[in-house]
């Protein structure tokens, strides 16, 4: 999809003969996103809309909210009696009950299954979206609480810094000030085959016995972890663009109802991606600045 001008989710200006929004094939996100663009569905009398797909998506960020309530209540009522393992994680001391370790491994498990199922079935969404957000909640909740401890104040500021950059992003959008262009898109694919590239060459790196120390050495310098956090918070922003052109061609397209559900799914994933990396960074930021 190319908007070469863009006067906000309700207006916008590249459209085909017909008055429906462009639909084409940019690259996205997540999957489920990506399989938007092959929706042939259009014209529907009981179409999607914004007020639908804003509702569900605040369904998935409240099921994530839910999946963090779990593991409190798991934290005081199961694990109070468990075995006590100690770890450092970015200069933070931890001491973790061991049935809070396996239940954060399982939701981490459950969630890349879940996300894989409702990727390549997308009719699930509204039962896998709904079990992969509460796991996400889940795995936020351990760190936030189990593992930074005192400073869990760290993951409410995440939370104002996400809602912020979204809102912002979300206006953005809406009054035509970013628009989803060949220029927007390269920079996006840039930043995505770039961070892939320096993953496959880091792995390949860490595997080779000559070369791991050099790899654990720059891995472990702050400055480089940063740097590459601050990336993946850069690019999680401009797929919100991404997510937001999307949904608009669902909108726009007149797409059946029933799609509101993938598109919803979408952008909480997304959401939820820039939180985790904005987090990480907070608690980088915090952890090398601590005696």
């Amino acid at each position: 999809m190319n908007y070469s001008q863009n006067n906000g989710f309700g207006s916008p200006s590249g459209r085909n003969n017909s008055g429906a929004v462009r639909q084409g094939s940019f690259f996205r996100s997540n999957p489920v996103m990506n399989r938007l663009t092959k929706v042939d569905e259009k014209g529907a009398s009981n179409s999607a809309s914004y007020t639908g797909i804003m509702i569900k998506t605040a369904y998935f960020l409240l099921m994530t909210a839910v999946g963090i309530a779990i593991y409190i209540a798991l934290e005081r009522m199961a694990f109070a009696g468990s075995q006590i393992v100690e770890f450092n994680v970015y200069k933070f001391h931890a001491a973790v009950p061991i049935g809070a370790i396996i239940t954060v491994g399982i939701s981490a498990v459950v969630a890349i299954i879940f996300q894989l199922i409702a990727a390549f079935a997308p009719g699930t969404i509204p039962f896998t979206g709904t079990i992969y957000c509460a796991a996400q909640g889940m795995i936020i909740s351990f760190v936030v609480f189990s593992v930074l401890g005192e400073y869990s104040y760290l993951g409410a500021i995440a939370l104002v810094i996400t809602f912020l950059i979204v809102m912002i992003m979300a206006i953005l959008y809406c009054t035509g000030k970013v628009r989803m262009t060949k220029k927007f898109t390269l920079v996006l694919l840039t930043l995505v085959f770039g961070m892939l590239g320096v993953s496959l060459v880091t792995f390949i790196g860490m595997l080779i016995p000559f070369t791991r120390p050099m790899f654990q050495t720059i891995l472990s310098n702050p400055v480089i972890s940063m740097g590459m956090t601050l990336l993946s918070i850069i690019l999680a922003t401009l797929f919100l663009i991404s997510d937001f052109a999307m949904i608009q061609s669902v909108v726009e397209n007149k797409m059946p109802v029933k799609y509101e559900w993938m598109a919803s799914f979408g952008l909480a994933f997304t959401v939820l991606w820039l939180y985790v990396k904005i987090l990480d960074i907070l608690i980088q930021i915090v952890g090398n600045n601590k005696n």
